[in-house]
């Protein structure tokens, strides 16, 4: 597997070794012995979306003690990807990083908790996983709506698909954070 850090700390892009041959391609996408030396801790649930193209998701996570770290990627489709740093010493506060990950690619993005994560499908029937370092919480859920504009995240979808709930999330702020 290669790991490639991204412009905040403690992203990281990992991208597993394929092994193709006629019949198709094997991969490991985690492995237990290995994400210590990553600095990712275990992982205690999975979940899984699919979505039609457009569709945005975020930007969610959820807040100390329950806070999540994910590891995410797609196992078919594409999505445009957005880790928002939220946690409150860092020096790239309120700062964003994205990447695409798509089924072909393979590559998968760890966002550590004290991130709020998001994405947006770039094709039909996406399916889109991810393993979560705790457990959902409802009391522990918060979000930043998706296109508050001191954080000026360039979506690459002029007119996405946005559910009630998300639509409604407030900007970042030092208080929902």
């Amino acid at each position: 597997m290669t790991v490639t850090p991204q412009s905040i700390p403690d992203l990281l892009l990992i991208t597993p070794r394929i092994f193709t041959d006629n019949r198709g391609y094997f991969k490991e996408t985690w492995q237990a012995s290995a994400m210590p030396n990553l600095g990712i801790p275990p992982f205690v649930q999975d979940n899984e979306s699919c979505s039609r193209r457009h569709v945005l998701r975020g930007l969610h996570y959820q807040i100390s003690p329950h806070a999540q770290g994910k590891l995410v990627r797609v196992v078919c489709g594409a999505v445009w990807d957005v880790a928002v740093d939220i946690r409150p010493d860092s020096t790239t506060y309120g700062q964003w990083s994205a990447v695409t990950l798509t089924a072909e690619n393979h590559q998968m993005l760890w966002i550590p908790p004290g991130f709020a994560h998001g994405f947006v499908t770039l094709t039909d029937n996406t399916i889109f996983v991810y393993k979560c370092t705790a457990p959902y919480n409802p009391s522990a859920e918060r979000g930043i709506c998706w296109n508050d504009p001191t954080l000026k995240i360039d979506w690459p979808v002029t007119a996405p698909v946005v559910s009630a709930k998300d639509t409604a999330l407030p900007p970042l702020s030092p208080i929902n954070a």
